[in-house]
């Protein structure tokens, strides 16, 4: 059956062989439910208890600080909701280029009385110091500043943030799911309140996420029942989710050095090619994850491009998120300052384990070739 070379590990990764490995029994004669008393339910408590210092270890964090969920979006919801439910109403911060699963909840939040300020980034999609100055004049009480952004891939420096708002008595959450496995994460030296993962970026399974959290933050739950997950996140536990978390976590941290420089350097290739071709690459002057490459071609529409290299082969995204009756370009790139008509050109490559430098030059040339006759289809239609 014909596979498209996989060039979007940004949005999902193939679950890593190990992980499914690891799985496995859980996904058939060990079935137990980690809060019974009995062998089984032994089993898989130790399973839990097992992959919750897995994921504590692979960002520096403590065991008891690990609260499994069901993925990032629930971590994130769960601090920035659980958090504002234990505190008075106040200002809630959060980055123009958020990701949806932050941006959502604070909305809520400002619905609900809360006061919402989106703080400005640059051209670089690197936070404005101007505004993240009057951030935090202006007082606020919540605030979440992603470490990596899912499209262009940009890097804020998050510990010198950190260090800002402590000074002000705020709590701050970072959501670092895109960072994890690319670049090295540690929780004491972040400085934050809450980071947010999630495993299916890393070689894990779907449905498996957790929220690091410092235990002198009080949070609210958002699912109430048994008293699972410190009380924070009550539900049976996903015990082969978890198990597979654990291990892709691991494995993730293992590679991840030797994983970045050979990654930059296929990125570092593949963008010497689009700018000899006239691609703009977004964000390229600032530090960015190393597997991430977000670019546009003057004229070229993101989605019609991405939809001809998924037919030539290729699977990558566009920067769009929309729906066929309502497209709408990526907020990343107008928070950037990019022009709606141009950002509606923008297509994501994201590189992973099994990228190989042979599939990055077919890719290049495919592109080029591909881009070309868009132009000349468009010219002729003028």
């Amino acid at each position: 059956m014909f596979a498209p070379i996989y060039l979007d590990w940004n949005a999902s990764t193939p679950l890593d062989p190990e992980v499914l490995e690891a799985m496995l029994p859980w996904l058939g004669t060990r079935f137990g439910n980690a809060s019974s008393r009995h062998e089984y339910g032994r089993q898989a408590r130790a399973a839990v208890d097992d992959a919750r210092g897995r994921v504590a270890a692979a960002v520096g964090a403590h065991p008891t600080e690990v609260i499994f969920t069901s993925g990032g979006s629930e971590a994130n919801n769960l601090f920035i909701k659980g958090a504002a439910a234990a505190m008075k109403q106040g200002l809630i911060a959060i980055s123009a280029i958020e990701h949806p699963c932050v941006r959502e909840p604070a909305r809520q939040l400002r619905r609900s009385g809360w006061v919402m300020r989106e703080i400005a980034v640059d051209q670089e999609g690197r936070l404005q110091q101007a505004d993240w100055r009057a951030t935090l004049e202006a007082r606020p009480s919540l605030v979440s500043v992603m470490l990596a952004n899912n499209e262009t891939g940009v890097m804020q420096d998050v510990a010198t943030l950190a260090a800002q708002v402590r000074q002000g008595g705020a709590w701050m959450h970072s959501d670092a799911v895109q960072a994890l496995g690319k670049v090295p994460i540690d929780f004491r030296t972040l400085g934050v309140n809450a980071i947010t993962l999630s495993a299916h970026k890393i070689g894990g399974p779907v449905g498996a996420g957790a929220l690091i959290v410092d235990k002198r933050v009080e949070l609210a739950p958002l699912i109430a029942g048994g008293g699972q997950e410190r009380g924070l996140r009550s539900g049976t536990e996903n015990i082969a989710a978890i198990v597979g978390f654990g291990i892709a976590c691991e494995r993730a941290v293992i590679r991840q050095a030797s994983e970045a420089e050979r990654l930059s350097e296929l990125r570092q290739n593949l963008e010497g090619r689009l700018l000899a071709e006239g691609a703009c690459v977004f964000s390229a002057r600032a530090e960015r994850l190393p597997n991430t490459s977000f670019f546009a071609f003057e004229g070229i529409d993101g989605e019609t491009l991405v939809g001809k290299l998924d037919r030539a082969g290729f699977a990558c995204a566009s920067g769009s998120a929309c729906s066929s009756a309502n497209p709408e370009p990526s907020h990343a790139l107008l928070a950037m300052g990019v022009e709606p008509d141009f950002a509606r050109g923008a297509v994501r490559v994201s590189l992973g384990r099994d990228t190989t430098a042979e599939q990055i030059e077919h890719f290049a040339d495919v592109l080029v070739h591909t881009v070309a006759e868009l132009k000349n289809l468009a010219a002729m239609a003028v």
